[in-house]
């Protein structure tokens, strides 16, 4: 599996809704993910792989990691796994 499946997967269970429903241009507010489910969802794409992901889930607006669209986080942790090697 690749990270943008994983990542939708990951996302998609935190938002209770199939993968198939989960778009790029989805936000997680469009998907109904709240705070908490953003940052079991943060925690959940940590553990998938094995990475640490720059968020700050009391000021999420001041992150370094961009939370805009599901696009957007798959881009960031696509950048998080390489910058591993």
């Amino acid at each position: 599996m690749n990270i943008k499946d994983k990542v939708i997967e990951i996302v998609a269970e935190q938002a209770v809704l199939e993968p198939s429903d989960v778009t790029m241009e989805s936000t997680l507010e469009d998907l109904g993910i709240d705070s908490l489910g953003l940052v079991e969802s943060i925690f959940a794409i940590e553990e998938a792989f094995d990475i640490s992901v720059p968020f700050n889930a009391n000021e999420p607006e001041k992150s370094d990691f961009d939370i805009s669209s599901v696009a957007a986080i798959i881009k960031g942790i696509e950048q998080l796994v390489s910058e591993q090697v």
